[in-house]
């Protein structure tokens, strides 16, 4: 089959590139010290290096470590390179982040892809290689479509094209049912899928809730597009997904932190398909990619220089880092970005080839994420501040069951307006807006009791902390299973609304 052949072809052309990946794993200290001479070298071209009067690689200690807001003022003078332009991303906050690209960084997206595509393919025996990249279209009066294959030069777009199973139109969907319906039946369409990339599993499980709730409508839409065989397949109850794709291979998605029970069902779903866990990728870099010998996500170490805080704010390099010790990622990448907070915290599961491999556990202190929403402290604190209540007591907290959703805790009933008003407000967040529309968030919800806070501070104790260390915040960040661990609590007098 040509496919095939087209695909084995582009293993063994980039066996080369993933061959000198292996070695450098060997010796990840030198590898990451010839890339810091590197960045340090770019760094003393610019405006902004210059400013900060360095002379030798032992003065890296002179760069501040920093944030977008640091660098905001600065983002023309961060790098030698031309910006080929900036990369926007919603951010935790409210604001906008300007990402700046050069075609160095663009090349490290393509390495990270390249390394990840050569792995799967020496590994697993694709032979019609169609694979869904998850695309997010413009819902509501949202402005962009975010796509996997975005961070890919055009020949590697070019390659990966006819490949590609795409939903028609999409430019032109904005509600959420109906590209629920129209990537619904895209996928019951490609009998031959054998690649599903998203990035949250619930993005997946969310659409086959809509083929299962939908399976009449949609059957009565496909016509002559779906075999006997597999009509009658989506008929039954359970729906066997295997057998509805049966060529399905990979499903590649976030597995850590909160996304593991979801991942846990998708692998009842799809139980003889390989579902493995993404590497660490955002805007601002490709940070760690899955290698399936390593049995785990190593870091793009001749791309990105890492460096490590811990929770006393000791700063580590990457051959420094020990096991079981949850670290705050500084990164600097080829861009322009020098010691930037990247919000994400790792830690060290195991080691391969003398290179540790990491597994996310979650976003710093001031970040929530149940879903891909990344709610920050600052945003949910602005929100808070403006909320039509007289309510002394108010904390946003994340909830994951019976559905993933967020609750305002209040001490004081609320008036009847608030909810709206308080999801009005959440929606201006890209990402918060997304997963509503796409139905991985439920809709916000308010519980109110007197003695709120003291519910709050009985359940932190519960859990080990001590009572000089619990401070009261707009954003709880750590998600509680479901709000029974408030309801149970003996003294419960608590309503919802």
């Amino acid at each position: 089959m040509l496919q095939e052949f087209i695909i084995n072809l582009f293993g063994k052309t980039l066996t080369p590139l993933a061959n000198n990946f292996q070695q450098k794993l060997n010796s990840p200290q030198l590898t990451q010290q010839q890339l810091q001479q590197k960045l340090f070298n770019q760094l003393r071209q610019t405006d902004y290096g210059k400013q900060l009067n360095l002379n030798s690689i032992q003065d890296w200690q002179k760069i501040p470590i920093v944030q977008y807001e640091d660098i905001q003022p600065h983002l023309t003078q961060l790098t030698p390179d031309p910006i080929l332009f900036y990369e926007t991303t919603s951010g935790s906050c409210s604001k906008a982040k300007h990402i700046p690209y050069t075609k160095s960084l663009l090349n490290s997206f393509n390495r990270m892809f390249c390394l990840w595509s050569q792995d799967l393919i020496h590994h697993c025996q694709f032979k019609t290689g169609k694979i869904y990249f998850c695309i997010s279209p413009k819902l509501g009066n949202c402005d962009k479509i975010t796509n996997d294959a975005d961070y890919l030069n055009p020949v590697l777009r070019w390659l990966l094209n006819p490949f590609l199973v795409t939903v028609p139109n999409l430019p032109n969907i904005h509600h959420p049912d109906v590209f629920k319906e129209q990537l619904a039946l895209t996928l019951l369409r490609e009998a031959n899928l054998e690649i599903i990339s998203i990035w949250s599993p619930s993005f997946l499980t969310v659409h086959l809730d809509y083929i299962t709730k939908n399976r009449e409508t949609l059957l009565n839409q496909l016509h002559n597009n779906i075999s006997p065989h597999r009509a009658k397949l989506l008929q039954q109850t359970p729906i066997p997904w295997t057998k509805i794709w049966p060529q399905l291979k990979l499903i590649s998605c976030w597995d850590n932190a909160q996304a593991k029970p979801t991942t846990n069902h998708l692998r009842n779903l799809f139980p003889n398909v390989f579902i493995q866990g993404k590497g660490l990728l955002a805007t601002e870099a490709p940070l760690t990619l899955p290698l399936i010998n390593a049995e785990g996500c190593l870091p793009l170490l001749d791309q990105v220089f890492f460096e490590f805080l811990d929770t006393e704010n000791n700063c580590y390099q990457l051959h420094e880092i020990q096991p079981e010790t949850p670290y705050e990622i500084i990164i600097s990448q080829l861009a322009g970005l020098y010691r930037y907070r990247i919000g994400d915290v790792v830690q060290v599961t195991h080691y391969y080839h003398n290179t540790p491999c990491w597994e996310f556990l979650g976003r710093t202190a001031n970040t929530s994420d149940l879903v891909g929403e990344k709610l920050h402290t600052d945003f949910i604190a602005t929100i808070l501040d403006t909320l039509p209540t007289s309510a002394t007591f108010r904390q946003l907290i994340p909830l994951l069951s019976p559905h993933p959703h967020y609750c305002l805790l209040l001490d004081t009933p609320p008036p009847d307006t608030l909810a709206t008003h308080l999801e009005t407000a959440l929606m201006e967040s890209y990402h918060y807006r997304q997963a509503r529309l796409l139905g991985q968030l439920n809709p916000v919800q308010l519980y109110h009791s007197a003695d709120m806070r003291d519910r709050i501070l009985h359940y932190h104790i519960q859990q080990g902390k001590r009572w000089g260390d619990i401070k009261p915040t707009p954003l709880q960040t750590t998600p509680l299973p479901s709000l029974d661990v408030l309801l149970n609590h003996q003294s419960c007098y608590l309503e919802r609304r």
